[in-house]
């Protein structure tokens, strides 16, 4: 009998899992992937918002502001990529745009947003010279920040584990009972018990909550896709930029540098059946350069490398829905966390306590809890550092990924952590071997040795993401020795 069951391993849920691990609980997250951070955690912009586009007095507002100070230090304990970058909205010489800053320079005074101001064009351009110089003003934003959100999920699931959590992969959830006390979850790996079950299914939560009975809850959720661009492009920005949003509310195509020194452009926006819905359109994904120069008319569109879709876990209600269900005690919902879902995660784990205290479930805090992490990126260290690394372990001299310069020791690493990946991608979103300009096409095979040699299984078996994507299914032919 578990006290806390957790349903997802997405940014939520492992934040959820991370919080709980500090006290004397037995908690089991389930996910329905072969992996945690892949669902809408491993396609999003990566951004940590600074706060001010928020409806004040929303959950959502008081949420992020609190997630992006708990982000920071997590992040520093637990060896996390992030880095401070100020936002520009901006707006062109129309009543609209420029009405609009302003309501957001509001917005962001009232939830507490760091350092949130107007600035003119003049400013604007000697702050963020890349801007595109038609611009009349911009609301400026010094306390947002970039992520490596699959790392930033990852790393909490990974204490987590290392703190008593149990994480059960491939493991999506189809039924829950409740039973006089407790909750029988049926999945695909099996059926648990526990007291409590906390809801943090992503693009699926009102699926989750319906299987308790609650039936107000309905998924709407949006698909948005994105174009990755090449280091060369990442160094020409130095700020996240969005325009203002259009008519409909929509806010536009952001331009945003990322962690790892590429360029980010995207998303737009549709509505989508569910979560899994990430294909890309060419048609569509056209519009996205048009959009991009707007802001910023230096972005060289002919070095992409990737595009991606990702799904924002939209419902009907406007706000975070955050709670013990009404219909249903002891069940609690983290659904609708949609942006600024990511900025918040901490927070929400925060509430995901608060409720479980209010719910009556007593917490002691462990004597002994684990709260850091180290990790090495041979790619950052000093010629001496790498000297002695390899040194210690041949492994760190042997170069796998030459785009993104990872090692062997790296990739040997990620695989013996405590959430063992079982496919290529799973290697790239721990260590970022495949994510340069070449996207895998040097690296992937030799990935896919180690993988199988490491995890001491057929290269057969070895997938490139999640179930069923199988990279070969049997030999060609027999080479003769």
């Amino acid at each position: 009998m578990y006290d806390v069951l957790i349903v997802g391993c997405g940014v939520i849920g492992a934040a959820t899992a991370y919080q709980l691990s500090r006290y004397n609980l037995s908690v089991c997250v389930c996910e329905r992937y072969n992996d945690v951070a892949n669902g809408c955690t491993k396609a999003n912009t990566a951004i940590l918002h600074a706060g001010f586009d928020c409806p004040v007095g929303s959950m959502e507002a008081k949420l992020n502001i609190r997630g992006i100070k708990l982000a920071k230090e997590i992040c520093e304990k637990l060896d996390v990529e992030r880095l401070d970058m100020p936002t520009f909205i901006i707006a062109y010489d129309n009543p609209h745009e420029l009405g609009y800053i302003q309501e957001l320079y509001r917005r962001g005074v009232a939830n507490g947003a760091e350092g949130v101001r107007i600035v003119d064009h003049d400013e604007a351009l000697k702050l963020e010279p890349a801007l595109n110089p038609n611009m009349k003003a911009a609301l400026y934003a010094p306390g947002s920040g970039i992520i490596n959100p699959w790392e930033y999920c990852i790393a909490m699931a990974e204490t987590a584990v290392r703190n008593g959590v149990d994480i059960k992969l491939e493991s999506e959830v189809t039924a829950i009972e409740k039973v006089d006390d407790h909750f029988c979850v049926t999945t695909a790996s099996g059926i648990y018990e526990t007291r409590y079950v906390i809801n943090a299914g992503g693009g699926w939560s009102a699926e989750v909550y319906g299987m308790v009975g609650g039936h107000e809850l309905h998924q709407t959720n949006f698909a948005g896709q994105y174009y990755v661009l090449d280091k060369c492009e990442g160094e020409k920005l130095h700020s996240v930029v969005f325009p203002c949003p259009d008519e409909h509310g929509f806010k536009g195509i952001c331009v945003t540098p990322t962690v790892h020194g590429n360029l980010l452009v995207g998303p737009d926006c549709y509505e989508v059946q569910d979560g899994d819905h990430v294909g890309t359109d060419p048609a569509t994904l056209e519009l996205l350069k048009e959009q991009g120069h707007r802001s910023v008319p230096g972005v060289d569109f002919r070095e992409i490398i990737h595009e991606y879709a990702g799904v924002r876990p939209n419902t009907q209600v406007p706000d975070f829905v955050i709670g013990e269900a009404e219909c249903c005690p002891h069940f609690i919902n983290l659904a609708g966390i949609k942006s600024p879902g990511l900025s918040s995660a901490p927070a929400i784990a925060e509430e995901a306590e608060r409720i479980l205290r209010d719910c009556g479930l007593e917490m002691e805090k462990k004597e002994s809890f684990i709260d850091e992490r180290k990790k090495v990126r041979f790619r950052y260290l000093s010629e001496e550092e790498k000297r002695k690394i390899i040194q210690k372990n041949p492994l760190y001299g042997r170069i796998i990924c030459r785009c993104e310069t990872v090692t062997e020791g790296e990739i040997v690493d990620a695989i013996h952590s405590p959430i063992v990946p079982r496919s290529v991608d799973a290697i790239k979103r721990r260590c970022n071997a495949g994510m340069g300009r070449c996207q895998g096409g040097f690296c992937g095979p030799r990935v896919h040795e180690i993988l199988a040699r490491e995890l001491s299984v057929r290269q057969e078996e070895i997938l490139m993401d999640e179930q069923g994507t199988f990279i070969i299914t049997s030999a060609v032919k027999e080479v003769a020795g």
